[in-house]
């Protein structure tokens, strides 16, 4: 077993101080905005899904309605392209918008636009709880990159799994909610009933799932940073190296050394004993 992969105990993390904590709450957070898109990406989800329900319920045209979402979509990823930003959000959006205008123009029916969106959301809240029951939960999947603990929380962090876990929990049965509730208006409600509850469902869920995420890992012991430990680790097996070909460079230097100064002892020894028998004769 190696230094990365030796386990550690809640009680082996030390007691944080008050600013260490503020410094905790403030690195966890920013980690959030990073993963979930912050300001930006919530625009970025609910802009296309109010379009369309605007513009249906103005006019009641799918197509018109189903471009205009897929059109402004596509002009927030050129955004993030112009400004070489992270387009995975956006493109998110996009797929989301064309599968959806898929579904409608094939059926005919305006509700289908959101049925892509609304099957997704089962299927995540369902990977979120049984991941988590699974022993690996999908939000340290998520976030274990961007902390730059990959999956060190799994075994070596045990109090930050217990985070991760509670935070997969919150996430799925908050999905599982949403879904309670959107299913049935689908097949009850019509179009614009539809858009407009899935439109004001839209950050509400997700901000209640990230604000507890953000409290759950807040509380939790720091993550472990396996990319500056690789890094340590690298950099010493690279001394290691440097201070073995320095000594093998000098090794034959030493050992013509020692012999030097063996045959320097050895030659005054050869040459007193044959003197000393003299005198003694």
């Amino acid at each position: 077993m190696t230094s990365l992969d030796k386990p550690t105990s809640e009680t082996d993390q030390p007691h944080r101080t008050d600013q260490q904590d503020a410094d905790a709450k403030a690195v966890t957070e920013a980690a959030l905005f990073e993963a979930f898109g912050g300001v930006r990406g919530m625009v970025e989800t609910v802009l296309p899904g109010l379009l369309f329900v605007t513009i249906f319920t103005i006019n009641k045209d799918l197509k018109a309605s189903a471009i205009a979402a897929l059109v402004v979509s596509l002009a927030l990823v050129a955004v993030r392209l112009i400004r070489k930003d992270t387009v995975k959000h956006a493109f998110s959006g996009v797929f989301g918008v064309g599968f959806g205008v898929v579904f409608a123009m094939m059926t005919g029916n305006a509700k289908d636009f959101y049925l892509p969106g609304m099957i997704y959301t089962l299927g995540l809240a369902l990977a979120y709880l049984v991941t988590t029951v699974a022993g690996v939960p999908l939000i340290g999947l998520i976030l274990g990159p961007v902390f730059k603990e990959n999956l060190s929380w799994r075994t070596r962090n045990p109090g930050r799994k217990k985070a991760y876990a509670k935070a997969s929990y919150a996430w799925g049965l908050i999905l599982l909610a949403k879904c309670a509730i959107l299913f049935p208006l689908y097949w009850w409600a019509d179009t614009a009933q539809l858009g407009w509850v899935l439109v004001a469902l839209k950050i509400p869920p997700f901000l209640l799932a990230v604000y507890l995420t953000w409290v759950f890992l807040a509380k939790a012991p720091p993550p472990i940073d396996v990319f500056a430990e690789m890094e340590a680790e690298e950099q010493a097996e690279k001394d290691r190296k440097d201070r073995k070909a320095v000594e093998d460079s000098l090794a034959p230097g030493f050992a013509q050394a020692e012999q030097d100064l063996t045959t320097g002892f050895a030659g005054p020894e050869r040459d007193a004993g044959p003197a000393r028998h003299r005198r003694t004769d």
